[in-house]
């Protein structure tokens, strides 16, 4: 093999050429590499030019050795007896198969060669090397080796974290292990795809929790004494007040994580045993603001393009909480971006960066809030505006006046159909006619879960769903067969991967502006609106779920107020 100098050069070449990394960015990493010391790999990564992924996979096809997948790690240790745990863990090594006299090891550094060297010494049988990422070998070690320290020594048992003062807080959060902790559990969600994490403390546990395609799912369990420790971490990540334990507190954390920038919205709340603490997980790599990725319907896509191409007017797009809503927002926004538009946003809180757009963060305390900013920003002479949600009256005639001034105001609302929006903006207080006069259109949604495409499997449909839902008269009818989950290590066994949107758009015609005069009621507009060719959520579900990319159940779960 080359010298490690040569295959470094050669990795950043790699690199380069696969677009893992950009020149300068190696320029960059090879200056601090001369000024520190460090491998150039290594500080691709701490600096965050590289994903880990990345790295492993530019390993791989430099040195020809495998790369070893998730599916690929035991079910019980491997030669225990030889390889103690602490070894494992330090050397970031854990073997994965052994087949007579060869032992396969899964390496997070294939540069290492003492490592397979001192287990072939400790073993007595020949080495091969496959390469590991680091976020899969970590969550093997724990799974194999649970007994291994994860931070004991940081906080005795007899510690009363309720009576520990602001200072033994902070000692304890500084503690290696416990920042090792934190700094693992937020690695794992981000790479495997969690939307939030939830730190929950109990009486004699600390569970922590991600929360995969809308579904909660324990992770990890930690020691009670543990909780001060952790939560103080985060706090001090969030730059919050550690000493405050008795009010909520919400704050933001950004971080370099497997080289990719990711933002967390942290929330604490005080509960019996101490803070429970929730991480919102906004990794822009792994949101893509379009409407293809984000499953909407091509006819809804069709309608909704033409309301957002008005020149004034409201649009609005409605759901519960976690629908999707501000990511269609986003993607509707980034759509309108152009250099001859001006757009502004009001949002609480601001989720996502978005290039070229003025994006403002509402605060109360201060007097900052929707309708105040919305009434400013008007002098601000925007093309578009767009307010995170329309709470009350006042909020909703200050966005009826900045439409009738000629601006496209796009906003959120909490309604169940877009049929009752109308009613909900009455309810509120707003005049029929403003109603009429400036809404173009709604949009709503809901998410629901995609079936794996690597393990989804054919099913037939039971009679009796197939005559409630005329499924044999639909385009998408191929027989009695459906699509059902049924779980893979791709999906972490759940037989669901991602999630899709489902929606409905309400555009507003004559006729419907008639029965919003006549002060009509949500069942009338919504039959009025299917007559006009509105297609609704479930029918558009269930096309979903005939296409194969969903269920049946998963459709019904998530409009049956509706259905």
């Amino acid at each position: 093999m080359p010298g490690s100098a040569e295959v470094l050069d050669a990795l950043a070449t790699l690199l380069v050429a696969r677009g893992h990394c950009e020149p300068r960015s190696i320029e960059r990493a090879r200056r601090i590499s001369a000024e520190s010391g460090q491998r150039l790999d290594a500080v691709l990564m701490h600096l965050g030019l590289v994903t880990e992924r990345g790295l492993a996979e530019a390993h791989a096809a430099l040195l020809g050795r495998p790369l070893a997948g998730a599916g690929r790690y035991p079910a019980e240790p491997i030669l225990p007896e030889r390889l103690a745990a602490r070894f494992l863990r330090q050397a970031r090594a854990l073997p994965v198969a052994r087949e007579g006299g060869v032992l396969t090891v899964a390496l997070a550094d294939p540069l290492d060669a003492f490592t397979p060297a001192a287990i072939a010494a400790a073993t007595g049988l020949s080495v091969q090397v496959e390469i590991a990422l680091p976020i899969e070998l970590e969550a093997a070690l724990d799974r194999l080796y649970p007994s291994v320290e994860t931070g004991e020594a940081a906080a005795p048992a007899q510690a009363e974290p309720l009576e520990e003062d602001a200072e033994r807080l902070r000692d304890l959060a500084s503690e290696a292990p416990v920042i090792r902790l934190v700094n693992q559990m937020i690695s794992r969600a981000v790479e495997s795809g969690a939307s939030d994490i939830h730190v929950e403390p109990f009486e004699d546990r600390l569970r922590i929790r991600c929360r995969y395609d809308g579904v909660l799912q324990v992770v990890d369990t930690q020691p009670a004494h543990l909780a001060a420790a952790i939560i103080s971490r985060l706090k001090i990540m969030a730059r919050l007040d550690i000493a405050e334990r008795r009010l909520p507190q919400d704050g933001r954390i950004r971080l370099a994580v497997r080289g990719q920038e990711v933002d967390f919205r942290l929330s604490t709340v005080p509960s019996l045993h101490a803070e429970t603490v929730v991480l919102r997980v906004l990794d822009q790599s792994a949101i893509e603001f379009d409407y293809a990725q984000l499953g909407l319907p091509a006819r809804v896509v069709e309608r909704l393009s033409a309301a957002l191409a008005l020149p004034n007017g409201i649009v609005l797009v409605t759901g519960p909480v976690g629908s999707g809503k501000t990511t269609t927002l986003y993607t509707a926004l980034l759509g309108l971006n152009a250099e001859s538009r001006k757009i502004i946003t009001i949002e609480d809180p601001i989720e996502y960066r978005l290039p070229g757009i003025t994006q403002i963060q509402v605060k109360p305390q201060i007097g900052l809030s929707f309708a105040s900013l919305l009434r400013n920003i008007v002098r601000q002479d925007p093309n578009i505006v767009m307010v995170g949600e329309i709470r009350d009256l006042e909020t909703a005639e200050t966005a009826v006046t900045a439409a009738l001034a000629g601006r496209l105001v796009l906003s959120t609302l909490h309604t169940n159909s877009a049929a009752a929006s109308i009613p909900r903006l009455r309810d509120m207080g707003l005049e029929d006619y403003l109603i009429a006069s400036v809404l173009r259109g709604v949009l709503a949604q809901r998410l629901v879960r995609r079936l794996c495409p690597h393990c989804r499997r054919p099913a037939e449909a039971p009679a009796a769903l197939v005559a409630e839902f005329g499924l044999d008269r639909r385009p998408g009818w191929q027989g009695p067969r459906l699509w059902q989950p049924v779980g893979c290590a791709r999906c972490r066994n759940t037989g669901f991967r991602g999630r899709l949107a489902i929606a409905e758009f309400l555009a507003l015609d004559a006729n419907l502006e008639r029965l919003v005069f006549s002060r009509a009621d949500h069942g009338e507009i919504e039959r009025a609106g299917i007559a006009g060719g509105m297609v609704t959520m479930l029918q558009n579900g269930l096309d979903a779920a005939l296409a194969g990319t969903t269920t049946i159940d998963e459709v019904l779960l998530s409009v049956r107020a509706e259905a």
